[in-house]
């Protein structure tokens, strides 16, 4: 495995293979393991996994925890390494932004709903630091989990109206036992926490298979299950279409019941599919 810190090394390395990247902020577990099975499959035999682990600044507002955010590096370069992927690049701050930076990559539709309304900003960083590393790693394909679905759904904007030429894959949200989805984020969690943590699994599941179509049922029962758990704190929940993020007023092939719940000062993310 090659591991690279600049971006003149990253850009020197020929690859006439077909490259598919997985962009990650490390801290890597097993919901990455699946990223980076997808992308080596989709590469094929003959084609290379790439990964850059990065925690960037701009996608964290003021306040939160990006100071804190864990950055296990040896764990995630053996992960790497074990998860048999071909290149890792791992770039410094400096390395990746100027000081007098001035240009940024914003989209201004998909960005101003959910995770956008609630960390104001978010998507410019996160848009701005995947265009980059497109730019330096210029893969064929790249790979993204279906958890940060507006993320998702985002990237795949800035793909089309950019006209990048690269695949972007969707991997469905890995899960632990209990149903909560995997995260960086959930090793914050205190036991209690973790515990009701797995109430969010339940409640999307509740609402995915309840018989009331109805936005306003739809809601009201996911935040209904989820109050079962009394150290839960709502963010948002909504019922939005899958392209437009827009909210609807009736469940469909094309809607999805997007969460956003603290617990304690852990904010975590979910979503599910309604048929």
């Amino acid at each position: 495995m090659r591991i690279l810190t600049t971006i003149a090394e990253a850009q020197a390395q020929p690859h006439a293979k077909r490259r598919v990247l997985v962009p990650t902020m490390g801290a890597l577990h097993k919901a990455h393991g699946e990223l980076i099975r997808v992308a080596r499959k989709t590469a094929t035999e003959d084609g290379e996994v790439a990964i850059s682990i990065f925690v960037n600044p701009l996608q964290f507002e003021p306040g939160s925890d990006y100071e804190h955010y864990p950055r296990p590096e040896k764990a995630d370069e053996n992960f790497c390494r074990d998860a048999d992927v071909d290149l890792l690049f791992r770039p410094s701050v400096a390395e990746m932004y100027a000081d007098e930076r001035s240009v940024f990559v914003e989209e201004f539709f998909l960005s101003n709903t959910l995770e956008g309304k609630s960390r104001p900003g978010h998507f410019r960083g996160v848009c701005t630091v995947v265009a980059k590393l497109f730019n330096v790693l210029a893969p064929d394909a790249a790979v993204f989990g279906e958890k940060d679905f507006q993320q998702l759904v985002i990237i795949r904007r800035m793909v089309r109206d950019l006209n990048f030429k690269i695949d972007i894959i969707g991997v469905p949200t890995v899960r632990e036992e209990d149903g909560l989805a995997y995260s960086s984020r959930n090793q914050y969690l205190n036991l209690e926490e973790r515990k009701q943590a797995a109430v969010l699994h339940k409640a999307l599941q509740a609402a995915a298979n309840a018989r009331r179509k109805s936005a306003d049922d739809i809601i009201a029962l996911a935040r209904n299950v989820i109050s079962e758990a009394p150290l839960a704190r709502i963010d948002y929940v909504e019922l939005v279409d899958a392209e437009t993020l827009q909210p609807v007023q009736m469940a469909g092939s094309n809607s999805v019941l997007v969460l956003a719940v603290f617990f304690g000062k852990t904010r975590l993310i979910d979503n599910i599919r309604l048929a």
